[in-house]
């Protein structure tokens, strides 16, 4: 039986995300190191830079059990691939997916504190339409929160409550996260 590519984390050490994904891109690995602009203000000039939205952490696209494992691990940089023990743990493709779609959908994202409570809501229309997260009020303003569960980590965009419908949570296996 042949395994399907899954989408996994990687721990980096500090700072070391984009020379990671540099080194991966000149494998040939596929990678996603999602980041958003943020403007400085120093004294004598104003910069934008693009920060990563999860600090320490890069995602590789890859088959498992493969030799390409082996060389993500011996990328320099990552410091391990995430799971449980000996055991690495694949993230939802649709989490993967949500996460490009909403940095992609023109609207200003920032990270986010990793929730566990809320409404788990879904996107009915604009540029953002069927992706779910969980729902947040901060201040009299609706927040969309997609959390990367393995990596404890989230990043949220502003929402119009009109938006938004309730979802019931589901659970899924690991045979239906890869594709």
């Amino acid at each position: 039986m042949q395994s399907l590519a899954c989408w996994y984390a990687l721990q980096t050490r500090s700072n070391l995300e984009k020379s990671v994904v540099n080194e991966l891109d000149s494998k040939g690995i596929p990678t996603f190191c999602p980041s958003f602009s943020e403007s400085h203000q120093w004294a004598d000039r104003k910069k934008t830079i693009e920060r990563p939205v999860f600090p320490g952490y890069v995602f590789t696209r890859f088959c498992d059990p493969s030799p390409v494992r082996l060389r993500v691990l011996q990328t320099n940089g990552v410091v391990r691939i995430l799971g449980m023990g000996k055991l690495i743990e694949p993230i939802p493709d649709e989490q993967i997916e949500s996460i490009r779609r909403m940095l992609t959908s023109g609207k200003v994202c920032f990270p986010h504190p990793f929730l566990h409570e809320g409404s788990r809501v879904r996107v009915k229309r604009g540029p953002l339409k069927d992706i779910e997260g969980t729902l947040i009020r901060i201040k009299q303003q609706t927040r969309l929160v997609l959390s990367v569960d393995l990596i404890s980590h989230s990043v949220a965009t502003e929402v119009d409550m009109a938006d938004v419908e309730v979802v019931a949570s589901r659970n899924r296996s690991i045979t239906s996260i890869c594709a």
